[in-house]
Order: C-alpha cells, then structure tokens, then sequence
C-alpha cells in the first residue's frame, strides 16, 4: 500500500520535463539529455527506497498485530451443543457490563430517599418508609413490621386496620364517636373523643394483635411500590438502548458474523487487551439462552483461540439458572 509519500513521490517522477511537452506540441525531436536521463534515475532510486520503506512500515505494523478465532456454541438442558450461527460478536476495548454500569451510574434514578420524599403521601407514612426497608407495604408479612402505635400515628394504616376490620368481622372493636363535623363546630369534643377512641383502639390491638393481619390488602391505593418499579424499568430500558450505541461509538475495534459452524476470525488486531461481546444479544438453542463479555488478550504475531460456551457465558438465562 502506497503512503502519501510515496504517492508524491511517484507523480513527480511520472511527470514530464515542461520544456519536452513543448518541443512535442512542436512535433520536433525529443533530445534527451544526459542530465535528463541521470535525473531520471535518481527519481527511481528515490522511488525505489520510498516502497521499501513502505513495505518495511506495513511489515512491522503486520508484525505488531496477532488474530482472534473463536467458535460460539450454546448447549440446552440435556441435549448437545449447537453453534451459534450467523451470529454477530464485536470486539472492544472496554468491557460491556464496564459500559452498562458506566451509563446506568450516569442516568440513574432517584435514590429511594429522595423517592419517597417526593411521594405525595402522608408524612407519616413517609417517616415509617425511611425507617423500614420496604417499598411493596401490600406483601404479605409486612403487617408484622406494624406496631399499634404505627397504626395510630400513621393515617394510611389506620385508614386500612378500620377497613379490614370492619363489617363484623372482628368483634369488640373499639368504634369512633367523634364526627368531622366537630371538629369545627366542637373543637374540644371532638378532640376529647378522638383521644378517647384512639386510647381504647390501642388497648385493643394490644390484646388482639393478629387483628393486623390483613391491613397490608387494603394499602393498594398508596402502595409506592408500582411508581418505583416504573422508574427502575423505566431506566434499565433507557441504558439497554444507549449501551449497544456507546459500545460500537467508542469502544468498537472490530465486528464480525459467525458461519454456520459458529466459527469467525477477526485479524490485525493491534496487541492488547480486549473483550469479545455479544452486546448483550441473547444466542439461543432450545431452552437455553447465553450472553458474553469476555476478556481476551491479544499478542503480537499470535493467534489467540477461545471456545465460546455455557461455561463462560456472562449471562446464563437457561431456564434451570433462574
């Protein structure tokens, strides 16, 4: 392959003394002086040692450089391997799950703290989701992190611990003479007999405390739980669609498709470390279903050759890994 230098070099030597092209617009004899004819020469010889040169530069970057071939075969459950074929790979430079998490670090969603504080629930509420590792309060169990006093203090719950047990299904429960309409009209009656059930309910649920059980069905309506999965998903969408185009933007130092034996080769390859990728693309056989970002170093003037399988798979999303 020609360098710019050589190229420069080659259109002066082909080109003609000016004075020649105008004794041939004369039709006269060309005389070829010996001047000419050494000048000429010397051209050549300065040619000659440019394509040396250049054959010596493309020698040593060829001997700088080393091939990668690998076969990718996925294996099912209790069947043999099949290659992946047609297969795209892509070689990189960084490693994709390295990307994946760069870009999730980059475009995160809201700490939970910062989520909940923005949640237009009660303060109470929010207070008890600070201090409870729990996001779904509709799972069951999660009536065993409520006390009484949560029960009293925080107006959801209440809300819910009336609801389920209401309609007669729990004898003796304490039941509000308070009305709304007091706590305007009769500011002090209505507080006095708010204190009074709220006193009594708590006496209740203390002697009675599996009448708790349940509350959490009736929390759907300020349940946070849907709100902060849409945001999760929300994000892990957005980076598996921007991952793929920072990988092969920045990062890409060759792509190549397997054949049908689930082989490829991917040649000068400058010396260094790499990882073969499938980008998180999924290749399938029966039930099972593999991804790879796998590290590889490539040395110079040597072929590196790597088997591609279940074993070393970043993602095994078989069923019996699940």
């Amino acid at each position: 392959m020609l360098t710019p230098m050589t190229a420069f070099s080659l259109r002066h030597l082909l080109a003609f003394d000016r004075n020649c092209y105008e004794t041939l617009g004369k039709k006269t004899p060309l005389v070829i002086h010996p001047s000419a004819t050494m000048t000429a020469m010397r051209r050549l010889s300065i040619l000659g040692g440019l394509l040396l040169l250049a054959a010596g530069s493309r020698a040593i970057a060829q001997a700088g450089a080393g091939a990668l071939e690998f076969t990718a075969r996925v294996t099912p459950t209790a069947a043999k391997a099949e290659p992946a074929r047609e297969f795209t790979f892509y070689l990189l430079t960084k490693s994709y799950g390295d990307i994946v998490k760069q870009l999730d670090d980059r475009d995160s969603p809201p700490s939970r703290e910062k989520f909940i504080d923005e949640l237009k629930i009660s303060p109470e509420l929010r207070e008890w989701l600070h201090k409870h590792d729990v996001m779904d309060i509709t799972l069951p169990g999660v009536d065993k992190l409520v006390t009484p006093d949560d029960v009293l203090h925080v107006p959801e719950f209440l809300l819910a611990y009336q609801r389920s047990n209401s309609g007669g299904v729990t004898n003796g429960i304490p039941k509000p003479k308070y009305r709304d309409a007091d706590k305007t009209e009769n500011p002090a009656r209505y507080q006095k007999q708010k204190q009074e059930y709220m006193t009594a309910l708590k006496k209740f649920i203390e002697a009675r405390p599996e009448t708790i059980a349940g509350m959490e069905l009736e929390l759907d309506g300020v349940n946070p739980a849907r709100q902060w999965a849409a945001l999760q998903n929300g994000q892990r969408r957005r980076v598996q669609q921007l991952a793929p185009v920072e990988a092969q933007t920045k990062y890409l130092v060759a792509k190549t498709d397997t054949d049908l034996e689930g082989h490829a080769r991917i040649a000068g390859v400058p010396a260094g470390n790499y990882w073969i990728s499938s980008l998180g693309l999924t290749a399938s056989a029966g039930d099972a279903r593999l991804q790879w970002d796998l590290p590889v170093k490539i040395e110079a003037g040597q072929t590196v050759r790597i088997e591609l399988t279940n074993l070393n798979a970043t993602e095994n999303l078989s069923p019996k890994t699940k």
